[in-house]
């Protein structure tokens, strides 16, 4: 059975807390799993969450601060110790290739698996599957970083009524759909365009180009607000993003549930966030992520 969620494995910012876990986050996209920025503690998350390596197809770190990364030694040798029998690949800040090397073999242990790595050093399509296309966009922080997008291709959704008025019944409707064409019907008459799911990930950034690409018309956006925004000056400083801008981002990309997460240890009340976004005038679905939430991808429209 396919299943699209994310799975919330951490949502501090900079130091864990009692609470909150470093980041980490798994897509899983019926029958993958993409890893994202996988911060200390990653791997024991991944056991409290029910993840295991082998649901490991992808891993995609946004940049090299500690709280997106420093988990990458142990999530790489677990996928060894297992001996996760598919290609793993790694997406990265090619700036950071040096970091990405010490934390790949940062102690010694047998390597078992090719781990594929395919850095990032532009914006565009990094990688082409059947079910989907990742694409990465450059983010405004003070390292060098990268927000990632997943875009399922367009599909045909059937229409019924046309296909009883064109006399396409039984088994006619499954050749219609793979040959495109049966007798004088054509797959066009018969069925209307299903827009493919979007997904996007922007971790830590100020307000650019690149947020508002990535997040354009997405049905699932996990975005960071690490600062209220009473405290905006601190967001533009460091380079992060305040509830409220996350959420007219969202807002004005017509994004259908935003995830809001990567909370700074100074607040200590996570429904502030949603009162700032909701004042912000975002009205699709919300939530404020703590560490272990499920959230599916919506269906389709």
């Amino acid at each position: 059975m396919s299943v699209r969620e994310l799975v919330v494995l951490g949502t501090a910012s900079q130091v864990p807390t009692r609470h909150r876990n470093h980041n980490g986050y798994l897509l899983r996209w019926d029958g993958e799993g993409i890893l994202f920025d996988p911060g200390e503690g990653t791997q024991r998350q991944m056991l409290r969450a029910g993840v295991a390596a082998h649901d490991l197809n992808r891993i995609c770190v946004t940049h090299f601060h500690g709280d997106h990364s420093l988990g990458l030694a142990g999530v790489i040798q677990r996928i060894n110790l297992d001996r996760v029998p598919h290609e793993v690949t790694a997406h990265y800040p090619r700036s950071g290739q040096v970091y990405f090397d010490r934390l790949r073999h940062a102690t010694a242990y047998r390597e078992t698996v090719g781990l594929t790595e395919s850095p990032v050093d532009t914006d565009g399509v990094l990688a082409v599957t059947p079910a989907y296309t990742v694409e990465a966009r450059r983010l405004s922080h003070p390292v060098e970083s990268y927000g990632y997008r997943l875009v399922e291709p367009d599909g045909r959704r059937m229409l019924p009524d046309r296909l009883a008025a064109l006399g396409v019944r039984g088994p006619d409707v499954g050749v219609l759909q793979r040959a495109g064409r049966v007798g004088d019907v054509s797959l066009e008459d018969v069925s209307e365009v299903r827009r493919g799911q979007r997904f996007a990930f922007v971790m830590d950034t100020r307000l650019c180009e690149g947020v508002h690409a990535l997040a354009e018309g997405c049905d699932l956006l996990v975005i960071e607000s690490t600062f209220l925004d009473e405290d905006e000056g601190l967001a533009v400083e460091h380079g992060h993003l305040t509830a409220g801008q996350a959420a007219r981002v969202a807002r004005d990309a017509g994004v259908r549930h935003l995830v809001l997460t990567h909370f700074s240890q100074r607040y200590t009340d996570p429904e502030e966030f949603e009162r700032q976004a909701r004042a912000a005038g975002f009205g699709g679905e919300l939530t404020v992520a703590h560490d272990l939430l499920r959230v599916p991808v919506p269906k389709r429209r």
